[in-house]
C-alpha cells in the first residue's frame, strides 16, 4: 500500500507490506530498502473484469510467496545498476 505526498501524488510519503504490514522505509519518496510492487489489469475473461489490483510486499513477504511457486521464478543478473 502506497500512501503520497498531499502536494505531489507522484513522490512515495510512505509504503506499507500489503502482507505483514510492515512499514517500508522511505526518505525523501525514496524507497531505501527491497520492495516488490505488483499489480494485474484484470480483463475481459476474468471474474475479475475492469478492476485495477496494486500491492507492494516487503522482500522477506516476497521471498516467501516466491518460495511458494511450484515453477520458481526466473532470474538474471542485473549488470548496471542505476
Amino acid at each position: 500500500m502506497r500512501e503520497y505526498m498531499e502536494n505531489d501524488k507522484n513522490t512515495v510519503k510512505k509504503i506499507v507490506c500489503n502482507q505483514c504490514g510492515k512499514s517500508l522505509q522511505v526518505e525523501n519518496g525514496i524507497v531505501k530498502e527491497g520492495v516488490f510492487r505488483g499489480g494485474a489489469r484484470w480483463g475481459f475473461f476474468s471474474e475479475k473484469d475492469g478492476e485495477i489490483h496494486d500491492f507492494d510486499l516487503c522482500e522477506t513477504c516476497y521471498d516467501r510467496m516466491a518460495g511458494s511457486f511450484r515453477i520458481p521464478v526466473e532470474k538474471e543478473e542485473q549488470t548496471e545498476l542505476l
